[in-house]
């Protein structure tokens, strides 16, 4: 039974890469002291990384998306290093990646304790990301192979588009992680109620992970709200909410949660209801 700990997670002013090396590393080691399997860390954590640059850099939204390209390499190390370290999955939030072809996409790169790395890329933007930031989508969905099953992800904003979710829980994901940047009491209980009905609809587990706090010297996290949880079915032997663990909101905090892996197998073969196999039904009515 896995334990799964899910971050919320206070952006800050770090100035050097050693700063963020060293709240990274005390973040992760207070999760794998306290037993966690799985970490996950909230979408756009990365950004505090602008604060390593000047302000002309950091105050600029396109500035720091280039200069963050340079330190890319170095979070991949530090990520996989831990990782292996600790023996720990780690989703270690998101890191905005310039393609090729000009293109910035947000990737949620998801770390293996074997020293593996993949990610997967956000599939439907914000507005500001889309108009304000010129940030991309991609459009592959993926799931990871892990030893407590079949991971997913759905990166903040497309938690609350139900076909992802279920494409990945089809592909045999049990456990879908969403790490969360929300600037606005709203938007948080928008991807809340986004993770909970896919736990619902697919009964399976959602993980909701929050960047929390305030950092007004940023242009891009300047204002974050939310709060992290664990979230279920809503079903036999499950909480009857369907909410495992939650946070208190806005404060910096591990939120852990043990996981039940044979109990997603349990409640869509036997459940008071048949959600996930009852899916394609919706599609039969004219």
């Amino acid at each position: 039974m896995p334990k799964i700990a899910s971050a919320q997670y206070d952006i800050s002013f770090l100035e050097t890469w050693a700063n963020f090396e060293s709240k990274t590393r005390r973040w992760v080691k207070q999760a794998a002291d306290n037993k966690a399997d799985i970490l996950l860390f909230p979408e756009y954590a990365c950004m505090e990384l602008a604060s390593l640059f000047p302000k002309d850099v950091y105050s600029s939204l396109s500035g720091q998306l280039d200069a963050l390209q340079s330190l890319l390499s170095d979070y991949l190390k530090l990520f996989t290093t831990l990782a292996s370290e600790y023996g720990v999955y780690i989703q270690a939030g998101t890191f905005p990646v310039k393609h090729d072809n000009g293109e910035f996409r947000n990737h949620a790169y998801f770390f293996t304790p074997q020293g593996k790395v993949d990610y997967q890329e956000k599939l439907t933007m914000t507005r500001f990301e889309n108009e304000q930031w010129q940030i991309s989508r991609g459009l592959e969905i993926k799931v990871f192979e892990t030893i407590f099953g079949k991971v997913a992800i759905n990166i903040c904003y497309d938690s609350e588009f139900p076909h992802y979710a279920r494409q990945q829980t089809e592909r045999g994901a049990t456990l879908i992680l969403v790490p969360s940047c929300t600037d606005t009491e709203a938007g948080y209980y928008r991807v809340r109620i986004g993770c909970q009905a896919r736990a619902l609809e697919n009964q399976c587990y959602v993980v909701q992970a929050s960047l929390v706090g305030d950092a007004e010297w940023s242009e891009a996290v300047d204002i974050n709200r939310g709060a992290s949880a664990i979230y279920t079915p809503v079903d036999r032997g499950f909480p009857h909410n369907g909410v495992l663990a939650i946070g208190e909101y806005n404060q910096a905090q591990w939120v852990y949660a043990d996981l039940d892996m044979a109990a997603i197998d349990t409640v869509r073969q036997n459940g008071q209801v048949f959600n996930y196999r009852d899916w394609p039904k919706q599609f039969d009515c004219n």
